[in-house]
C-alpha cells in the first residue's frame, strides 16, 4: 500500500501549559485530513476544529501566545463531549505533528478521562524530528521556520488547526523533496515513525491502542510499561544448531529499537551482566540527568 493511499491526518492542540500530567489541559484541538495528488502535492485539505472547555481559568500567557480568551471557550464543550469525535478522526490514520508527543500526552489523558483508549493508527510522524534530520542547517527547527524554509505559509501560528495545516504542508513537502518511498511500510522506515509491530506473535496492538505483549513474563502488558523487556528482545540469543542466534525475528527487533527510540524516554543501556531481561535498566534522558547535577 502506498503511504499517499492513507488517511492522513495532521494535528495539533493549544493547552492551559505544557504539564499534562500536572493539571493542564487542552483548550483547542484541531486538525486537517490532507488528500496528496499524484504529483506528491498536496490537493486539498478538509479542517476539523474545537473549542474545549478546561475547567480550568486560562493563564493570561497562554492568552497572550494563542490569542484564544476565556470568551472564547464560552459554551464550548468539555472535552468527554468531543472525545469520540476526535478518536474517530485519528483512527487508523498516518497521524503528524510537530513535537508529536506533546499533543498525543495530552490527547492520551484527555481520551482516558472520557473513558476512551489512544486509537490504533497506522503511523506517528513527528515532523520535528524529521525536519532536524533532513534539514540539518537550519538555525530553528520550530515549526514557523520549517515551513518558511519550505515556502509554506502560516499566518496565525499557535492556533491549532492552521499550525496542523502547516505541518502536513511540511511533511508532504519533505517528502516531495526528500523522494520519500512510497511503500507504506518504507515510509514508516524513512520517517522513522512510531507504527504497529510486525505480525510475528510476539506483540499487537491492544485494546489500549498501544502494542501489548502477546506471550512471555509481560503477557497482557503494554510495551511502554516493560521498555526494558522491549529492549532485551532486541539482543536476546539462544543457541540453535550449535550456534548463537537471534532469538526474536529481525522485523520485530527492527521495530522495537525503533519504538523505544520514538515512544519512550531515554535509552535504554545493559547492565555489567545483561544476560537476561530482567538485567537491563532504563537510562534517563539527558535532561533528567542535567537537571540532577
Amino acid at each position: 500500500m502506498r503511504w499517499t493511499d492513507c488517511r492522513i491526518v495532521a494535528f495539533d492542540t493549544e493547552t492551559t501549559g505544557l504539564s499534562p500530567f500536572d493539571g493542564d489541559r487542552i483548550i483547542e484541538f484541531g486538525a486537517v485530513e490532507i488528500d496528496v495528488g499524484p504529483d506528491g502535492r498536496v490537493r486539498g485539505v478538509k479542517p476539523h476544529q474545537f473549542f474545549v472547555d478546561p475547567e480550568m481559568p486560562i493563564p493570561s500567557k497562554v492568552a497572550r501566545l494563542t490569542g484564544i480568551t476565556e470568551e472564547h471557550l464560552r459554551g464550548a464543550p468539555v472535552f468527554a463531549k468531543v472525545a469520540a469525535r476526535v478518536r474517530d478522526l485519528l483512527a487508523d490514520a498516518i497521524l503528524v505533528a510537530h513535537n508529536i508527543y506533546f499533543d498525543v500526552n495530552f490527547i492520551t489523558l484527555e481520551l482516558r478521562r472520557a473513558g476512551f483508549a489512544w486509537p490504533a493508527v497506522r503511523a506517528e510522524v513527528d515532523t520535528l524530528t524529521l525536519s532536524q534530520r533532513l534539514l540539518p542547517d537550519l538555525r530553528s527547527h520550530k515549526l514557523e521556520a520549517v515551513a518558511t524554509q519550505l515556502g509554506i505559509s502560516l499566518d496565525n501560528a499557535h492556533r491549532a488547526t492552521d499550525d496542523a495545516e502547516a505541518t502536513g504542508r511540511v511533511l508532504v513537502e519533505l517528502a516531495r523533496r526528500m523522494r520519500a518511498p512510497e511503500d507504506l511500510e518504507e515510509f514508516v522506515l524513512w520517517a522513522d515513525a512510531a507504527s504497529p509491530p510486525p505480525d510475528t506473535g510476539h506483540l499487537a496492538i491492544g485494546a489500549s491502542g498501544l502494542p501489548e505483549f502477546l506471550d512471555g513474563p509481560h503477557k497482557g502488558r503494554r510495551a511502554d510499561e516493560a521498555p526494558d523487556h522491549l529492549q532485551w528482545m532486541t539482543m536476546a540469543l539462544e543457541l540453535r544448531d550449535g550456534e548463537w542466534r537471534h532469538r526474536y525475528p529481525e522485523s520485530l527487533r527492527e521495530w522495537a529499537r525503533r519504538w523505544l527510540r520514538v515512544r519512550c524516554s531515554g535509552r535504554i543501556q545493559p547492565g555489567a551482566r545483561s544476560q537476561g531481561p530482567l538485567d537491563w535498566t532504563l537510562e534517563p534522558p539527558p535532561w533528567r540527568r542535567e537537571a540532577r547535577r
